[in-house]
């Protein structure tokens, strides 16, 4: 089985490397797309000239990609000008990615292509009155840790990397907020619970972007975490990846993780903004 399940993120690799070979890229197709994404809110009529030099074209290309898509119905001609204008039609391109409306939805994917390959569970969760709230996990091979992590679980941000990583970005006034809410205990012998070391632990997670856990939560699990953020530039959530302990050191499993966890971060967060709040999370309660 565990065979069966790393097949399928090694295909998810494979897939990703041949689309990133130049010589699989259908550059007509790119083109089509340059001139889509030439209009926007601030510019949403444009002549032939305009789209031509947006999209990085020649203009005689322009101008047969346009009259194709006003065939097709994407694009049309704003009538007594010389300008065109995207069609609502255009929606159903990104129909089929806001449909699952939640964050979780779109995360579930992301985290099944690390797990068990990169990491041996990932996670994404919300703070919510000074606690984490994981809304979407993916796990392979620690159950023997005994660690479970459903969605509603709720674990003491101040103990765990996810935590760590949404609230380092928070206002200083609202990481004490929620440093305060709740009863900090030590989980094993790593765990921080002084208030002064727990901000200045934020400070620097805020600093280099990233939350990094060994062993602080739970005995014998590494973590690593970083925030997804919302349209108004504050953490609407975060994304963690861990390993058990055997599997890596601390440093070659964040050297090993983090690119891939900035990558899905990345992918969410710009996912949230593009959407224009239509991707989003449901708070408990």
């Amino acid at each position: 089985m565990e065979e069966a399940v790393r097949g399928d993120g090694e295909g998810a690799e494979a897939s990703a490397s041949h689309s990133a070979n130049p010589k699989n890229l259908v550059h007509s197709a790119a083109k089509v797309f340059a001139v889509l994404r030439a209009f926007g809110p601030e510019l949403p009529e444009l002549t032939v000239s305009e789209v031509a030099a947006r999209a990085g074209l020649d203009r005689g290309t322009a101008f047969r990609l346009i009259h194709t898509l006003v065939s097709l119905g994407y694009l049309r001609a704003v009538p007594g000008t010389r300008r065109f204008r995207l069609t609502l039609r255009c929606l159903e391109i990104g129909f089929a990615a806001l449909s699952a409306n939640d964050l979780p939805g779109h995360a579930g994917p992301l985290l099944r292509e690390l797990v068990p390959g990169v990491a041996d569970a990932g996670s994404l969760g919300v703070v919510e009155g000074g606690e984490v709230i994981y809304l979407q996990r993916v796990q392979h091979g620690l159950d023997r840790s005994g660690v479970v992590r459903r969605p509603g679980t709720r674990v003491g941000a101040y103990a765990t990397a996810l935590g760590h990583a949404i609230l380092a970005f928070l206002p200083r006034e609202r990481q004490v907020e929620h440093l305060e809410s709740v009863e900090r205990i030590m989980l094993s012998e790593r765990t921080v619970t002084d208030l002064d070391a727990l901000l200045g632990r934020l400070d620097a997670v805020r600093a280099r972007g990233y939350a990094v856990s060994d062993g602080e939560n739970a005995y014998g699990l590494r973590t690593v975490a970083a925030p997804v953020m919302g349209a108004d530039g504050l953490p609407l959530a975060g994304v963690s990846l861990t390993i058990s302990a055997g599997r890596q050191p601390i440093d070659a499993f964040v050297e090993t993780a983090l690119p891939h966890l900035r990558r899905l971060t990345d992918e969410l967060t710009e996912g949230v903004r593009l959407s224009l709040g239509a991707i989003g999370v449901r708070r408990a309660g």
